[in-house]
């Protein structure tokens, strides 16, 4: 039995260690609210805010007037903690519809103990708006019901991020390029302006609120700095009419593919570059590596016919032959052991430099050929750029070949002179062409009209290089003699336009196939100016291995008229009035001409 004084004993006790006790809990909770308040404070941030990358922007790529050929939009990269994920399948059968996916693949995606799962790389802002919608609704539902709490749906995050977009689709695709999954170019200008293009990515941080962002609690730490933008110096509906044609071509052509190339040979401006056949960009992955090449700066193949307007002017500009001079051309010529045929057989013809040129005579560019010595003429095919950079700083852009005069055996320097034996890409031959159409006055090609930073500020890229590659006088004889060719005499009468003057030269090469180390197939080519007496344009046309008729007059001539006559109404270039010179083309036109005329006296018939 407990006395009294016992049981007062222990009573005063107990309340003894209730003070204690109260009094530890009071130190305590001072200790913890006002000493170590901060500390608290910021273990606290530590473990709920979170920080994450704000991607910048990439620049945007524009023509020449301001469309856009393309972009960077808002997007959202989906993510899961797929630890917080309870019950997968139960979350990917509410949620796919809502992402767009099978459900057994975002089964798949929730399913394991990764922390940070990527469920939707860069999806529309939309998404993420919906997909919290669905959350908050289910989470609200299972609250109300027992053991709610441990069956609600969490851990899903967004991270900032941006789409690429191509407004103009395949337009001008292999010249663009595209990114890869990353947001990092991966082919054509998207790759060669990289730094230009990519932004300075910044940083933001949120509330994580067990597993679920806390609405309202994003703030930014750093602003993200977008890229520049990029104008391009490509016209769209240039782009757009040359696209079409050269399109068009291949198929009919039954051809392995083509390009076509718009420069203003000035400036060295490049308004349109299409290739067929193209590729989405904003789909690269369905398409073979081949048709994302850039084939204009990247395939090279032998110019055939088209190079001979280098070995005329070279033995123009030394004085070596003349417009007028006369060739006897036989059927079958021999050098050096090989003998060299035109492309059809014919009788012994008498044919001046200018119809060496408009009926593409082989042996008679061979004749003139020989006229000057091979480190001459290795020399001019130099100065043309054959065998080297044209210097447009196109991603993959390669030199073509051209091998020393050392290594050229005997029959090299008569097969170079109509366009064999030597590779070029259809950039250089078209700056080849545009040397002669500047007046001898050979300019690096450029695609980039200028740079617009984050400021707004544009700046206009650096002047193009030049290189005087013949005279005035010379380049002038060129662009006459070249008239020949789209006369009703000469090899493409179907690239003549009604009302102006039209200078351009037709190519039909053998084309090398380094799958058998033989030629087999061809590429036909024309390459042409207008108008021809002040040229204010150069378009060129490159259809390869055409299955179908494989003349480049009748392949890639009419291509060339239907780019070059919209360019020309485009642009509103009135046709140049000139004197009508016409070199004669045979010896017996050249004795016509000059054979004195009888004079009529007025009122007498003749």
């Amino acid at each position: 039995m407990i006395t009294p004084h016992i049981f007062h004993k222990r009573v005063h006790a107990l309340i003894v260690v209730a003070v204690v006790v109260l009094m530890i809990f009071g130190l305590r909770l001072v200790d913890v609210q006002a000493v170590q308040a901060d500390g608290y404070t910021k273990r606290a941030n530590n473990e709920m805010v979170t920080s994450s990358v704000m991607l910048a922007p990439r620049g945007t790529i524009t023509d020449v007037n301001g469309v856009v050929l393309a972009r960077s939009d808002n997007a959202s990269r989906i993510v899961v903690d797929q630890t917080m994920i309870t019950d997968p399948a139960k979350t990917a059968h509410l949620l796919a519809s809502v992402l767009s996916m099978p459900e057994a693949q975002l089964t798949t995606l929730l399913t394991g103990v990764r922390r940070y799962q990527i469920i939707l790389p860069a999806a529309p802002p939309a998404v993420w708006d919906n997909l919290q919608n669905s959350l908050s609704q289910y989470n609200s539902a299972v609250l109300k019901t027992v053991g709610g709490l441990s069956k609600r749906i969490v851990g899903f995050f967004r991270e900032y991020t941006f789409t690429r977009e191509y407004p103009t689709g395949s337009l001008a695709a292999s010249l663009i390029g595209f990114t890869n999954a990353s947001g990092i170019g991966a082919a054509g200008l998207e790759t060669s302006l990289q730094s230009e293009l990519a932004g300075k990515n910044g940083s933001y941080k949120y509330v994580n609120g067990d597993g679920a962002i806390i609405p309202g609690s994003q703030q930014f730490i750093t602003q993200a700095k977008a890229g520049s933008d990029i104008r391009l110096t490509i016209d769209r509906d240039v782009q757009w009419v040359a696209q079409n044609a050269i399109t068009e071509a291949v198929k009919s052509s039954g051809a392995a593919s083509g390009t076509v190339i718009v420069m203003d040979p000035k400036s060295g401006a490049v308004l349109a570059q299409a290739s067929a056949p193209s590729f989405d960009p904003s789909q690269p992955k369905t398409e073979t590596p081949n048709n994302i090449r850039n084939p204009a700066i990247q395939d090279v193949y032998e110019p055939g016919s088209t190079g001979k307007i280098i070995t005329v002017a070279a033995a123009l500009e030394e004085k070596k032959t003349t417009p007028e001079t006369v060739y006897t051309i036989p059927n079958v010529y021999k050098v050096a052991g090989r003998q060299f045929k035109d492309d059809v057989n014919h009788v012994t013809e008498h044919l001046t430099t200018a119809g060496i040129l408009a009926i593409s005579s082989n042996i008679g560019a061979i004749q003139i050929g020989q006229s000057i010595s091979h480190q001459t003429f290795y020399d001019y095919l130099r100065k043309f750029g054959i065998g080297q950079s044209t210097g447009s700083n196109l991603p993959g852009e390669s030199m073509g070949i051209l091998h020393p005069v050392s290594a050229w055996s005997d029959s090299s320097a008569p097969t170079m002179s109509f366009g064999q034996g030597y590779s070029v890409t259809a950039m250089q031959a078209t700056d080849v062409f545009s040397a002669i159409a500047n007046d001898g006055v050979r300019v690096t090609p450029n695609v980039v009209a200028g740079i617009i930073d984050s400021t707004g500020h544009y700046t206009p890229s650096d002047p193009s290089q030049i290189v005087q590659v013949v005279s005035v006088d010379t380049a002038r004889k060129i662009r006459t003699m070249l008239e020949g060719v789209v006369s009703e005499a000469g090899t493409a009468p179907a690239a003549q336009i009604p009302g102006y003057k039209v200078a351009g030269k037709t190519g039909t090469a053998m084309r090398s196939d380094p799958t058998c180390g033989c030629y087999r197939g061809y590429t036909a080519s024309f390459i042409g100016m207008a108008p021809a007496d002040a040229p204010r344009y150069v378009v060129s046309v490159v259809v390869q291995n055409p299955t179908k008729q494989h003349f480049g007059g009748v392949v890639a001539a009419p291509v060339f008229k239907k780019v070059m006559s919209f360019v020309l109404q485009a642009k509103q270039i009135p046709p140049v009035v000139t004197s009508n010179t016409v070199y004669p083309l045979t010896e017996q036109a050249l004795l016509s001409a000059r054979k004195p005329r009888a004079v009529v006296k007025p009122g007498t018939k003749a």
